[in-house]
């Protein structure tokens, strides 16, 4: 009886130096994708940062390349100076509002958009992104005439509402200049969470939903066992992007609202290492402050991701 006949030639084994050769291969198309990135992040973030702690220990008005060497003379400086506790009280004051503000808004939206049922929700979801959109400056700016005391939109309205002309300096009043700084920062970024949550809450299994509703849940119970457990995932993400954006970003918006006044009222971090920096000239002690800005943000996130970090609540 004749063997089975041979269909195909059978594949000789890879040696060693064919495979160390494909993995080289390997490595060198995985390289070729990171290195510019990498490259890019070590010129623009890693460099800048070591950068600026080196400064931070000179005494630099950044007239000329002559660095005096005074330790931690500058850090030791802001310990005593009012201003640092008080900008850094600014900069949680805004995360904490817009903690808040973002992820209430974020999660209202969100459920409408997809649970609700809402004709046009494509075209809602839109018009929550487009303050993302437009730049902070821009936000800034319009936001500056709604808050004017004579011609602002505010006034005007309240002024109606009132049947009297009314005028309040809401942006040059100690008491109300920080308030007044979480509206605009909130319009400006709530978009991004909403569109985050949406993403979370579409990801759910409808079924969920179906069986809840056949126990008889409302639609709140739906919503505190079910939508909120689920998209545990994107609140955590929501949330730290809201505290390292503020952290690094707010000086943006209070230097185009209130330059860190009245009387470096809202004042922040980053917008009085700004005016140290460019306007004092006095450069190593804004590296210092900024060195202070890397710190507060890498403990705030730290702090959070420990805190955030847990098992979602079991659906009931």
């Amino acid at each position: 009886m004749k063997g089975t006949p041979v269909t195909g030639r059978a594949q000789a084994p890879l040696t060693k130096s064919k495979r160390g050769r494909g993995q080289a291969k390997r490595r060198l198309f995985i390289a070729s994708f990171i290195l510019p990135t990498l490259i890019i992040y070590l010129v623009f973030t890693v460099y800048p940062m070591l950068k600026g702690i080196y400064l931070s220990l000179f005494d630099w008005s950044g007239g000329s390349m002559d660095y005096n060497f005074i330790g931690l003379d500058n850090f030791k400086e802001m310990i005593q100076d009012p201003i640092i506790p008080k900008a850094i009280l600014n900069d949680y004051f805004l995360v904490l509002g817009k903690v808040i503000g973002f992820m209430v808004l974020a999660l209202f939206f969100a459920v409408a958009i997809t649970r609700l049922n809402i004709k046009g929700a494509g075209f809602y979801r839109a018009i929550f992104f487009l303050p993302n959109v437009i730049s902070v400056v821009v936000v800034g700016v319009l936001w500056r005439y709604v808050y004017n005391p004579n011609l602002g939109f505010l006034n005007s309205i309240i002024g109606a509402i009132k049947g009297e002309a009314y005028v309040f300096p809401w942006l040059g009043d100690k008491a109300t200049a920080m308030w007044s700084l979480l509206p605009p920062s909130i319009w400006a970024g709530v978009g991004f969470c909403t569109l985050l949550m949406i993403a979370g809450i579409l990801s759910i299994p409808e079924s969920l939903y179906e069986a809840a509703g056949l126990d008889g849940a409302t639609q709140w119970q739906q919503f505190w066992n079910i939508t909120l457990p689920l998209t545990w995932e994107q609140i955590q993400t929501s949330v730290l992007w809201i505290v390292m954006t503020t952290l690094n970003g707010s000086f943006i918006i209070v230097s185009i609202m209130t330059e860190g006044g009245p009387d470096n009222a809202t004042q922040v971090l980053g917008s009085y290492l700004y005016q140290q920096g460019f306007k004092q000239f006095h450069l190593s002690y804004a590296a210092a402050i900024g060195v202070l800005t890397l710190i507060v943000s890498l403990i705030t996130t730290a702090a959070l991701q420990r805190i955030m970090k847990r098992e979602p609540l079991e659906i009931s």
